[in-house]
């Protein structure tokens, strides 16, 4: 769970590559478990809602890291917007997924709960960036 301190000890550790942020962690979670929840849908929907939730699952993780990797305060917070944009984009196709029965109400109430704390990572991430090119 995200809690007000989580950003001072991130920045106490030695962040070495995007694999030792809290946020990336997190999302990788969630990749995991889309790709695991995934695996039970309809055969109809493999080219449709399971694609789209695989690719919106990847870019997220995939966003944090291409925006670490750019060593530009400006371009890693954009691409951090992006991946706030991709976990949104996640919570509503499992909205549809509850709504097409695909998932139960527990399990969505699982990830939304996990998909709020990464936004919640993920903006204090930004708000960390941008204090560190304002500066």
């Amino acid at each position: 769970m995200v809690d007000a301190d989580c950003w001072r000890r991130e920045m106490e550790k030695e962040i070495k590559s995007f694999e030792d942020l809290e946020v990336w962690k997190v999302c990788r979670e969630i990749k995991k478990k889309i790709f695991e929840l995934i695996k039970d849908f309809p055969v109809e929907e493999k080219y449709s809602l399971i694609t789209q939730m695989r690719r919106a699952a990847i870019s997220v993780t995939a966003n944090i890291a291409e925006g670490y990797g750019r060593f530009h305060y400006r371009e890693n917070i954009q691409f951090c917007r992006q991946a706030r944009g991709s976990l949104y984009e996640l919570l509503d196709h499992l909205i549809t997924s509850l709504d097409e029965g695909y998932i139960s109400t527990k399990e969505m109430g699982e990830l939304k709960k996990l998909i709020n704390s990464a936004i919640k990572l993920l903006n204090g991430y930004i708000r960390m960036l941008q204090k560190r090119k304002n500066n």
